[in-house]
């Protein structure tokens, strides 16, 4: 198992669970990359079994029921277009204090609180489907902006790809999910740019 919607595109995951975040985001379509992994109910079924699978294995848990309803098909779609917004904020405008209560409930999400033999306490999320990979996906965002790994969570820059991936460089300046695809085609762009334009 794998990561698949991240692995095609060559993009870094993050660690554990967090990875699940972005493997959402990235079943984007991208043209020279890989085709909408939510675009019908079959692909989006798809996707999740693999994806919730791979959770799983990442958290050491029993595979969740992935049954996706039909009629779950396009909340599954808005659950992909609400966290990529959120990662469309800069990092450094993120807010930060994840410890304050919100104002205003604009999502929902269920998940229980166990403990097992060491006194560990974990979040499961609950429920089947869109309702699952909800639970799944705000329990990991709680959980990076609690330890901090938030913020490397980032969409690559290069206006045509946008695809999740985890920064790992030392001062967080990452800025490309593949330096040696989207970087290289934005430095030509610039390049480019720079000759067309006249000297003053």
């Amino acid at each position: 198992m794998s990561w698949t919607a991240t692995e095609r595109f060559e993009a870094r995951s993050g660690p554990g669970g967090l990875a699940l975040v972005q493997d959402l985001v990235n079943t984007h379509a991208v043209e020279r990359d890989g085709a909408d992994l939510l675009a019908d109910h079959a692909t989006a079924q798809r996707w999740l079994r693999e994806a919730s699978r791979q959770w799983a294995a990442d958290r050491g848990l029993e595979s969740p029921d992935s049954t996706l309803p039909e009629s779950d098909l396009q909340a599954l779609r808005e659950l992909q277009a609400s966290v990529q917004e959120m990662l469309a904020i800069p990092p450094d405008e993120r807010a930060a204090d994840a410890a304050a209560a919100p104002s205003v409930v604009t999502r929902r999400a269920q998940v229980q609180l166990v403990t097992d033999e060491l006194d560990r306490v974990a979040m499961i999320p609950v429920g089947t489907g869109a309702d699952w990979l909800a639970s799944a996906v705000w329990s990991e965002i709680l959980l990076a902006q609690r330890t901090g790994t938030w913020p490397r969570v980032k969409l690559c820059r290069e206006p045509g790809c946008r695809s999740a991936f985890y920064d790992t460089s030392r001062n967080g300046s990452g800025v490309w999910h593949n330096v040696r695809t989207c970087g290289n085609i934005t430095n030509l762009r610039a390049s480019r740019t720079r000759k067309k334009t006249p000297a003053t």
